[in-house]
């Protein structure tokens, strides 16, 4: 079997395994206990803070260990509208994020805040313009993805920064991390971002375990009540084992990912051009999209069908995110892209990873040629 659903989760880097493995076995003290083992526990978490920082080129202060990027876009989101609601109650996203994102704001909007939903192109990029339109001297928090993890599209995020800054610099700008980071490079201070959240299972760490940077000088209500760990923003025991693979990982996907962007970016590319030349396919992702996922939809057909075929012949790819992917209604970021609704609901995204090789590419070439022969009797005919 070849996986090709690196978006959804990636599998992990051995020296990740074998790090939080030992860590668990010989370092199990709580980090907030005074005794030796307690130290030693703080120790190492506080080392792990360190290097996450220094990858991203922030203080160890404004490093919180979270459960990944659900948690941390929750607490980013919420936080900031109920810390800063004497501001204003305005809001703004765009309406292809994440659903830990979009639901948020959902949520939000239904006890009252008001949220802009801006829109986006045919690629999905949303407008400058339409951006420094929509911040107000009301808006609280502005969130933005870096990269989508259905089409692959990047936000132009430097910019969107600095226009959120010059039209209101109370406004807080958060960026939803998860897919970029570890593919592209990352520029919290060229952002101008005040709040960035990333998932360690993205980028070969491990399950249940991310961060949120919080720039200094932001104060998030606390979601949870209790201790004092995390700044009070995360309040419970600290998962020791999971904070130190967390730093792991993201020092090893920062120092290999320009190697990376290139080895997959042909890759991408590769597949870009022979899945433009299978009529059956409409192309979701633009070239210059993220060098990990090509999307594309396969109108008349149910994408779990082209999945399935795929997998039996021995090919490993998804439907949607992997958060949303059993959800039967049409893509609501190809919805927003303007696809019609038969594009919307047809859907197939492949990503890609650091094991796959140019033969690993053309072995999933052949299977879709082999898919579409099997499969065009069962298509329902457009139009």
């Amino acid at each position: 079997m070849l996986y090709w659903d690196h978006a959804a989760t990636t599998p992990p880097y051995k020296e990740v395994v074998e790090t939080m493995a030992e860590i668990m076995k010989q370092h199990y003290g709580n980090p907030s206990a005074l005794h030796q083992a307690g130290e030693d526990a703080a120790k190492l978490l506080k080392r792990a803070r360190e290097v996450c920082a220094a990858t991203l080129e922030v203080q160890p202060s404004e490093i919180v260990f979270t459960s990944g990027a659900t948690e941390g876009n929750n607490i980013a989101i919420k936080g900031a509208a109920i810390q800063y609601r004497s501001r204003g109650q305005h809001l703004i996203t765009t309406k292809t994020e994440h659903p830990s994102v979009y639901e948020c704001f959902k949520q939000l909007e239904g006890l009252g805040w008001e949220v802009t939903y801006l829109p986006v192109d045919e690629n999905g990029v949303v407008d400058l313009q339409q951006i420094s339109e929509a911040v107000r001297k009301d808006t609280v928090l502005v969130s933005i993805m870096h990269v989508n993890n259905e089409t692959g599209t990047i936000q132009p995020l430097a910019e969107i920064g600095n226009l959120i800054k010059a039209k209101n610099s109370r406004t807080l700008f958060h960026v939803d991390g998860v897919q970029g980071f570890g593919k592209l490079p990352v520029s919290l201070k060229d952002w101008k971002a005040d709040l960035y959240t990333l998932s360690a299972h993205k980028f070969k760490g491990p399950k249940g375990a991310g961060i949120l940077y919080v720039r200094q000088g932001v104060t998030l209500f606390p979601l949870l009540a209790g201790g004092s760990q995390e700044n009070g923003q995360r309040p419970g025991t600290e998962n020791v084992a999971a904070a130190v693979a967390v730093a792991k990982a993201m020092r090893l996907a920062q120092e290999r990912q320009e190697q990376f962007c290139d080895k997959i970016g042909k890759l991408r590319n590769l597949l870009l051009e022979e899945i433009r030349n299978i009529p059956e396919f409409v192309l979701n992702s633009s070239r210059q999209g993220a060098p990990h996922i090509v999307h594309f939809s396969y109108p008349g057909l149910k994408p779990e069908v082209l999945v399935h075929t795929l997998e039996e012949l021995g090919m490993l790819v998804s439907t949607k995110s992997a958060c949303s992917s059993k959800n039967s209604e049409p893509s609501r970021v190809l919805t927003a892209m303007g696809k019609d609704k038969e594009l919307a609901a047809s859907g197939i995204r492949i990503s890609l990873g650091w094991e796959h090789t140019e033969d690993d590419a053309n072995r999933l070439v052949h299977a879709l040629h082999q898919s579409v022969e099997k499969l065009r009797p069962l298509t329902v005919k457009r139009g």
